[in-house]
């Protein structure tokens, strides 16, 4: 009986959490915004020595979390075929170059003068330096960017930021556990050849594994990819790879009408567990950790920001495009969101830094609300120069004419 009471008490504590999530959602689409950061806040809202602590599901929703990143990056590398990777390599790749040379030194060096372990600077450093994928998907689609001059560029940068943390992941996870010199080597070794071999099956393979896997029934589809994404993650886990990382790179490794397809199926299974996910990372940190972290993580969020819009500013130099689209380009960069959130979970789970989960958290917030802000705030001044553009455009055609 006492098991009994202690099972249905867990399942009314669960079911509360996920109404919890759906107004948080609700909340979100009302306000055409993200539910990444009030998925966060609803975590420490319910956290330990918060308003609401949760005691009794935490095991499960620490489970829950695990699959969400792991399906969240899956779901990432579905979007990424291996032809469009392949042109994002070469053509890219000095945009990528200035972006990691202006976004990855504020959080080291923030890191760095706050007195933080090397270790821990440079986990900060990745979190400054990359974007979020999904929330900058979203305000493109919302804002109606997608099919702008500047976006081509945008998204070539965000490719190639999700294949460096393919590869910075690994090496953190290795440097996180405490070994010696020789097993650390080891390690590296066999990461760095885990994750090319990969990142080269998925290039040059992809098509023909994609067919292998094909299949008419949903069912089937589902039970495949879902099997073989769990089932790489806990090897890359096991090869010290990062379950994440491997999980991405079987989604770029589904090319064709097999990712459209699995994406859709995965989509309200990745929905579930990210938002898990990220309430599961609001619950490490104790609303007291707060404070002390705010003016920090504003301060790293305007100067990151304005790094983001210098990169885009940058790439888009020889693009002949008018100063708003640049601009925009650069706006729609700022958001952090889930890679920065997935190594400050590393970073807390192996004790590195006290301070790392709630600076990541209020930098994440303010990160999302300022990119969403400003992104509402430009759309009149681009919609304005698109339109002098089409009278411009009509003017030359009718002196053309005459």
């Amino acid at each position: 009986m006492e098991i009994e009471g202690l099972i249905s008490l867990t399942l009314i504590e669960l079911g509360a959490i996920v109404l919890v999530l759906s107004v948080v959602a609700r909340l979100a689409s009302k306000l055409g915004v993200s539910a990444i950061p009030l998925y966060l806040t609803a975590g420490l809202a319910v956290g330990n020595n918060s308003l609401v602590p949760l005691e009794l599901c935490e095991d499960f929703v620490r489970l829950g979390a695990e699959i969400g990143v792991i399906l969240l990056l899956f779901t990432m590398g579905l979007e990424y075929s291996s032809e469009r990777l392949r042109n994002s390599l070469g053509d890219a790749l000095p945009a990528s170059l200035a972006d990691l040379i202006l976004n990855f030194p504020p959080g080291l060096l923030a890191g760095l003068i706050l007195g933080w372990s090397p270790l821990a600077s440079v986990l900060l450093g990745g979190i400054t330096y990359i974007s979020s994928s999904g929330i900058i998907a979203k305000l493109l689609t919302d804002a109606g960017w997608m099919d702008h001059g500047e976006t081509p560029t945008v998204l070539s940068i965000l490719v190639l930021e999700d294949i460096a943390m393919a590869l910075f992941l690994p090496l953190v996870t290795i440097f996180l556990v405490d070994q010696g010199l020789l097993s650390s080597l080891l390690s590296i070794a066999v990461a760095v050849v885990a994750g090319g071999g990969m990142l080269f099956v998925a290039m040059r393979y992809g098509k023909r594994l994609s067919e292998l896997i094909a299949h008419s029934s949903d069912e089937i589809m589902l039970l495949t990819t879902l099997g073989l994404a769990l089932l790489v993650a806990g090897i890359s886990e096991r090869l010290q790879l990062s379950a994440a990382v491997g999980a991405f790179l079987v989604g770029i490794t589904l090319s064709g009408r097999v990712a459209e397809r699995t994406h859709e199926l995965m989509h309200p299974l990745t929905d579930w567990f990210a938002a898990i996910f990220f309430l599961f990372f609001g619950l490490g940190i104790e609303l007291n950790t707060l404070p002390p972290v705010i003016l920090p993580a504003l301060a790293l969020v305007l100067v990151t920001a304005l790094t983001k819009i210098a990169t885009a500013w940058w790439s888009t130099r020889h693009m002949n495009l008018a100063s708003s689209n640049r601009l925009c380009a650069g706006i729609t960069l700022i958001a952090r969101g889930e890679f920065s959130l997935v190594m400050a979970g590393m970073g807390l789970a192996a004790g590195l830094q006290p301070e790392l989960g709630p600076l990541t958290a209020a930098y994440v917030l303010f990160s999302v609300l300022l990119g969403t802000v400003l992104t509402r705030a430009v759309e009149p001044l681009l919609d304005s120069q698109n339109e002098n553009t089409v009278l411009t455009t009509q003017a030359k055609t009718q002196a053309a004419s005459h």
